[in-house]
């Protein structure tokens, strides 16, 4: 059996604030990205317990180059850095998917850190008509592989975001819950990490029941995000609309 992982940061146990996802060169970057090395340690640990022995985990946030090695508990592989492609090593050899760390959609009230893609231009994104994020994005380009995904964590609305898309058979756990934004009522990290190292015992007993999230071909898609223009500088909204009709490759998912 083998599992593939990918993190994001906005999602992880302990992490509230833009401050701690945004610079690499922010002392609390670092911290979040230790917050990120211990979820990410309970769910390889739960894998394991229950019979995995193939589990890859890709460094899904800001570009890669976040993982911290002497944090790596055994039992995974670990990709990080510039892939030749942004899910390298997300195929048809993969069993289910999990995906760590993530957030809600963008406007999402209740979300912490919410956006899609981009939180700066506040990208937003529709396929054949219905408002997706990054959730929806990974599993679609999975679901071309025929990869359900079996588990989801982050904040409650992150969660109650899987469930509507993936149905209740993934297993979702929440790590916090947000109140605004950046602001959130936090677990501590002794009961997030045994609710994640459950949670991925669970999700291997539930793959037989996770099914495929697919979207018709061929999909209307649509973009939606702010640009700065002129001087002195102004601000506009974009709208740009395509057919995607090839889910091979995972950038053919935000770049149409």
């Amino acid at each position: 059996m083998k599992i593939f992982i990918v993190t994001d940061l906005e999602g992880a146990s302990g992490v509230f604030k833009f401050g701690q996802v945004r610079e690499k060169q922010n002392p609390l970057f670092h911290e979040a990205m230790e917050y990120l090395m211990g979820d990410i340690a309970a769910v390889v640990k739960g894998l394991r317990e229950a019979g995995v022995k193939d589990i890859a985990v890709l460094d899904g946030h800001n570009g890669g180059n976040n993982f911290i090695p002497h944090l790596m508990v055994s039992g995974a592989r670990y990709v990080t850095g510039a892939p030749p492609c942004r899910k390298w090593g997300l195929d048809a050899s993969c069993d289910g998917l999990i995906l760590l760390g993530y957030h809600a959609m963008w406007g999402t009230k209740d979300g912490v850190l919410y956006h899609t893609q981009s939180s700066s231009s506040e990208h937003r994104y529709w396929y054949n008509g219905v408002e997706s994020g990054e959730l929806a994005q990974a599993a679609l380009y999975a679901g071309h592989f025929g990869v359900p995904p079996i588990m989801v964590s982050g904040d409650e609305a992150t969660c109650r975001e899987a469930r509507k898309f993936f149905g209740k058979a993934c297993v979702t756990i929440a790590v916090k819950k947000g109140l605004t934004r950046e602001a959130a009522i936090l677990y501590p990290f002794e009961e997030t990490r045994q609710a994640l190292y459950e949670g991925a015992r669970r999700a291997v007993a539930a793959i037989p029941r996770c099914k495929t999230y697919k979207v018709r071909l061929p999909i209307r898609a649509k973009v939606q995000y702010f640009e700065v223009v002129g001087y002195p500088s102004q601000t506009r909204i974009v709208t740009r609309q395509g057919k995607i009709t090839d889910l091979s490759n995972y950038g053919n998912i935000t770049n149409f």
